[in-house]
């Protein structure tokens, strides 16, 4: 009985997911199917509008519709939790070969979930220093900004712009959340790009080590005015919350 159970809701799921291939169960009224499948699919397609919405505008309703119907008869999520459909919408995308009519669709797809992932993001915050000096100590970055690189401009592409071609230079942009929860996205330059890459890779140096190494690879000298410039760098950052201070050892529980 558990087996025939369980090969009926197989052949149910197979079904809804790919209706024009996959033979519903028999038995079962096809009037009361079709309700399942436009439940189904409407309630997938409205997830994926809701977490993609420049995407579901700009592919419009002859592209998008199909593009769904293909994720959900190709694509096995690997999770049953509706705010991390995004990610599997991705990892289908990355999977699929670039599509000449839209290039940019995967880089666009990225953009757009970044925006829901620091919303819900509940990563805490490390220890800090929030007055700490940023030169002498390792750095506190903040788990609600991230530093982030596209071949595609893809904070412009819509239904007005859809290029054919990447642009010669990457699109660096900053997403960081306000302390209201919005968030709010800004371009970067590729000095302080760099400068947020390291941050990540190498967080055990202090600010002045992390300057230094920054002039070293831009084959610059780390003489004052560059330290000085690269201090305010630091100081901006620490303003718009994406530092948040020197990084502080955790204090151990009292016994």
């Amino acid at each position: 009985m558990a087996d025939s159970l369980r090969e009926l809701q197989l052949r149910f799921a197979a079904h809804l997911r790919d209706p024009l291939q996959q033979p519903a169960p028999a038995g079962i009224d096809d009037t009361r199917m079709q309700v399942y499948r436009e439940l189904y699919f409407n309630t997938i397609l409205s997830l994926l509008a809701a977490n993609f919405p420049v995407i579901a505008r700009t592919l419009g309703e002859s592209h998008w519709p199909q593009l769904v119907r293909d994720f959900c008869r190709e694509h096995r999520a690997h999770t049953p939790l509706f705010p991390e459909i995004g990610q599997e919408f991705i990892a289908f995308l990355d999977s699929r070969p670039v599509d000449p009519q839209a290039p940019w669709l995967l880089e666009l797809a990225h953009y757009e979930w970044i925006e829901l992932a620091l919303k819900i993001s509940d990563e805490p915050a490390p220890t800090h220093d929030p007055d700490g000096d940023l030169l002498a100590a390792s750095l506190a970055c903040s788990p609600c900004c991230r530093a982030l690189a596209y071949q595609w401009p893809v904070h412009r592409i819509g239904l007005e712009y859809q290029p054919s071609e990447p642009p010669l230079q990457p699109t660096l942009l900053l997403a960081r959340r306000e302390t209201h929860g919005n968030i709010v996205f800004s371009e970067l330059s590729p000095m302080l790009y760099r400068l947020l890459e390291r941050l990540e890779q190498f967080p055990e140096l202090s600010g002045l080590e992390q300057l230094r190494a920054l002039a070293a690879e831009a084959g610059t000298p780390a003489d004052a005015a560059f330290v000085s410039n690269g201090a305010a760098m630091l100081e901006q950052l620490r303003d718009k919350g994406c530092l948040l201070g020197a990084s502080a050892p955790s204090l151990a529980p009292e016994a």
